[in-house]
């Protein structure tokens, strides 16, 4: 049982009926005079440049990856030749980016210090960092650090199933705009539910009070402002006391041993579409696709980098944008980022793309409401998305 509005008084999220009695998910309150949302993309006017013919837009290369100095993956263009003769090339770290760029080779040596100062700049336009000169040091360990309580597999507990899982990650989604919690703060709450189900034993009657204190506890790590424990019991109806709650966020903070710290794919989508100079609405879908992987269970055992390029990719694909030279570019300097084998974003894309189908019909419907706003520019009606997986046949 739970709330949205303080004037509804009826269930919400019953885990314990079938998914047709549930009842449909409610729009949150707006957010009229809230903070505004930090990670906000601001439209820049850019000259306008004639366009150039690129090569065609499903063809997918391959990249040659390099090892720099300071431990991060960079991967450059390569002949199609030398590339077609390696047999275990498809799961080497791939570079993935629909259009070519000629004359990429000339670029090879440039790309790490050029790279670097794009970071740099990044990092300091995002507010991310006050003094440019841990920038680096600061993304070098974003690289390294995401691998740490990483998920080998996707598989949940045998009492658990992926739509029970994604009826309470909707029901937080409602509850987190309605408290205008920063976006860091929804992504890390999920991640504390994934590890947690997997290091501790919870029963089903308890997901959702799990859900709220993993919540509670990630407020606490990302805002300035928190929520009294007996308004986070009104929002579950006091089907939990708050004995009960603050027992449960002891009993998950001993079973993750207080470790809380995570990267998340927000942090490398945001900074990544910077370094690649992206639209607007680019950042805003791709910010969309990355709420809707949430909901599935399969993205679990991906990194956030792959996650983050995988969401920019498709969002480019959707949108089919107008390529210009210095966008390009711009594009594959941010694709010089190691983000995995191109099997994992294919599989990734496909995902999301799957995802995306459903979500304005199916229960779970909250990140649908959400991106459909005049503030998000309305990507989630965007008729592009309808040609979502037929864009991905092509590239297959």
């Amino acid at each position: 049982m739970a709330r949205t509005d303080f004037c509804d008084s009826m269930p919400l999220l019953d885990l314990h009926k079938k998914a047709d009695e549930r009842r449909a998910p409610l729009r949150a309150w707006a957010n009229a005079c809230g903070p505004k949302d930090r990670w906000q993309a601001v439209e820049v006017e850019e000259p306008r440049m004639t366009s150039v013919k690129m090569e065609t837009e499903h063809r997918w290369e391959r990249r040659l990856s390099t090892q720099t100095n300071e431990g991060i993956l960079l991967g450059f263009h390569e002949d199609s030749q030398t590339c077609s003769s390696a047999a275990g090339c498809v799961e080497e770290p791939a570079l993935l980016h629909p259009l070519g760029l000629q004359g990429l080779h000339s670029l090879q040596a440039l790309v790490p210090s050029l790279l670097r100062r794009e970071v740099e700049l990044a990092l300091e336009k995002l507010d991310l960092i006050w003094d440019r000169t841990y920038a680096w040091d600061l993304f070098l360990e974003m690289m390294r650090s995401q691998t740490q309580n990483s998920f080998p597999n996707a598989d949940l507990p045998r009492h658990f199933t992926d739509a029970t899982r994604a009826v309470l990650v909707d029901w937080l989604i409602q509850v987190h705009e309605m408290m205008h919690f920063q976006e860091e703060t929804l992504h890390l709450t999920i991640h504390l539910i994934n590890r947690t189900l997997r290091q501790i034993k919870v029963t089903t009657v308890n997901l959702q009070l799990l859900g709220m204190v993993c919540l509670f506890i990630a407020a606490k790590k990302e805002e300035c402002l928190l929520p009294e424990v007996s308004a986070l019991c009104f929002l579950m109806d006091h089907t939990y006391t708050k004995h009960q709650l603050l027992r449960m966020e002891r009993k998950v903070l001993c079973g993750l041993k207080f470790d809380l710290s995570y990267c998340s794919p927000l942090h490398f989508l945001i900074l990544l579409a910077s370094v690649a100079r992206c639209s607007a609405k680019v950042v805003w879908m791709a910010r969309y696709l990355l709420e809707l992987s949430l909901l599935e269970g399969q993205c679990v055992a991906f990194l956030p980098t792959q996650l983050a390029g995988a969401t920019l990719c498709l969002s480019r694909q959707v949108l089919q944008e107008p390529p210009t030279p210095e966008g390009e570019a711009a594009w594959c300097l941010a694709s010089s980022v190691n983000v995995g084998s191109e099997t994992a974003l294919l599989r990734i894309m496909h995902i999301l793309a799957s995802a995306v189908a459903k979500a304005h019909n199916r229960e779970t419907c909250a990140t649908f409401i959400k991106f459909s706003s005049p503030e998000t520019m309305h990507v989630s009606r965007h008729p592009g998305l309808n040609n979502a997986p037929s864009l991905l046949g092509m590239c297959t």
